[in-house]
């Protein structure tokens, strides 16, 4: 019985404007933000992706070149994608942190311009 007029009372609260949250220039510029990082990191990942069925297509013979005993440049550059996918992976989260600090400084925001009314 408690939870239910907790939850009651935690419903009759207005809810945010997220049209304006969304129209608003600190959360414009998160998006902006986020978009530096995220669209020129996902061409790289693609592009270098999309490298490997190129050089197998088009270079079999250099692909299949031994570099040490019987591993090949096809085998090293199919595992340096996974590298590379780490790599950009622990960049985000870099990033990521920063993200989330806008993004905290956005509801601060919101929650001052709600318990202000």
């Amino acid at each position: 019985m408690n939870d239910a007029a907790e939850n009651a009372a935690g419903q009759t609260a207005a809810p945010p404007d997220w049209s304006g949250i969304a129209s608003s220039k600190s959360f414009k510029d998160l998006i902006a933000i986020k978009k530096t990082f995220i669209v020129p990191a996902c061409c790289v990942f693609f592009v270098y992706f999309l490298c490997l069925p190129v050089l197998l297509g088009y270079a079999p013979g250099f692909a299949a070149k031994r570099v040490i005993g019987t591993v090949t440049v096809g085998y090293l550059f199919a595992i340096s994608q996974f590298v590379v996918g780490w790599v950009i992976a622990a960049l985000y989260l870099l990033a990521a942190a920063r993200f989330d600090a806008l993004a905290a400084d956005i509801l601060a925001r919101v929650n001052d311009r709600q318990g202000g009314e």
